[in-house]
């Protein structure tokens, strides 16, 4: 028999045993299924934040669920010392869908950002010298919390309380090419951009932006490393969100959906950089172990059989036009890719994301005035309906 959970005794231990880096709202959720969530006193939310964009196929989706439960009852772990199936048959998946020839895995998006950083200073060391060791980030990107993924995160109050970071970065204004060319030189090692920013608002890179990116990184013989920890795995209505926009990287960081709600990163990579790395120069205890890889080849079904990239657009374009046809004073700006959805208010934003639990839903904010969306993958116009008709009400009441 489950025991049964009681709400304020777990909420309190929380504050006397859990170091409090996240500002946790006042309910313990117990379970989930498909779109939904449900908490301990059995109230019911619709799930349109996918526990930032992790949960792509809903909460408990069966297939996951089965090989996950049968995978760790014939091997759970055996780290990166030996070979295991699982693994070989992941990467073996990634390749065949990307650019990539390669792949690194490790446990979450800050650690894939970390390889991606690290394999391409050893590129340019290698090839170029080592004066060839600067990297270039962008305004309003974000690429994890490690030193490594906070220094190419130019944000002011993710970085203060932690210089000093790692040197040798330097900033560009996202969109803009002339600040890009500005900072690209021949000792520029690498440069990290997103198709999307999620954390920065949901500002989508121009597509002439990313082509000038590309070219000055061919130009002077720097890595483009494209972060889709976010966007990948269906997220934009493509595999990847870099196949919108007609380039190939070098490098690419995944996690999130990847795991289809288990924990693991992915630095995806070309031979050419591959042919750099030894062993040694990098590694893992758990990346890729067998459970999480047949969790992630669960995901990657999803696409093969159940024609989900059609269904995202689809879903898209219809979650995008009800809320257009709110006609709601308050919406400034819809924009974003796919399920990726910022929709920019001329209030703030924060209050509804307090709120948004009390109206039977979840979502997210980017930025203090935009409020982020990332729905299942396979949500249903009846599940949008139901969440259209939450959001309009919260929105009046809430400003009423």
């Amino acid at each position: 028999m489950t025991k049964k959970i009681n709400t304020q005794e777990i909420i309190q231990k929380e504050k006397d045993f859990v170091l409090a880096t996240y500002p946790r709202l006042p309910f313990v959720l117990s379970h989930g299924k498909g779109s939904y969530l449900y908490d301990t006193e059995g109230n019911r939310y619709l799930d349109f934040g996918s526990g930032i964009a992790v949960s792509a196929f809903g909460h408990c989706d069966e297939e996951i669920v089965h090989n996950v439960q049968e995978q760790v009852a014939i091997l759970g772990h055996v780290s990166n010392l030996y070979h295991s199936a699982p693994q070989a048959e992941l990467a073996e998946k990634l390749c065949e869908n990307s650019f990539a020839d390669k792949v690194f895995f490790c446990n979450s998006g800050a650690e894939a950002v970390e390889a991606s950083l690290k394999f391409a200073r050893k590129y340019a060391l290698t090839n170029f010298g080592s004066e060839k060791n600067e990297m270039v980030a962008f305004t309003n990107g974000f690429h994890g919390r490690t030193f490594g993924a906070l220094s190419v995160t130019a944000r002011e109050k993710y970085q203060a309380p932690f210089r000093p970071l790692l040197s040798h970065i330097k900033v560009a204004e996202f969109n803009n090419i002339a600040s890009t060319q500005a900072v690209i030189n021949q000792n520029t090692c690498a440069v990290i951009v997103e198709v999307v920013q999620g954390e920065g608002g949901v500002n989508s890179a121009a597509k002439e932006f990313l082509m000038a990116v590309r070219e000055l990184c061919t130009q002077y013989n720097a890595l483009m490393i494209i972060d889709e920890i976010q966007t990948g795995l269906g997220r934009t209505g493509t595999l990847w969100a870099y196949e919108q926009l007609g380039i190939t990287p070098d490098l690419m960081t995944l996690a999130k959906a990847l795991g289809g709600g288990l924990p693991i990163g992915a630095t995806l990579m070309s031979d050419e950089v591959a042919s750099c790395i030894t062993a040694g120069d990098h590694g893992s205890t758990f990346g890729g172990g067998p459970v999480v890889a047949r969790a992630a080849l669960s995901v990657m079904d999803h696409f093969d059989h159940n024609d989900i990239l059609k269904h995202v657009n689809e879903i898209s374009d219809y979650l995008i036009s009800s809320i257009e046809n709110l006609k709601l004073p308050q919406i400034a700006e819809i924009r974003g890719l796919g399920l990726m959805i910022g929709i920019e208010l001329n209030v703030d934003a924060s209050s509804f994301y307090k709120k948004a639990h009390e109206y039977g839903i979840f979502l997210l904010t980017a930025g203090p005035n935009v409020i982020r969306l990332l729905p299942p993958l396979n949500i249903s116009k009846i599940e949008v309906d139901e969440f259209i008709n939450a959001f309009k009400k919260m929105i009046v009441d809430i400003l009423k």
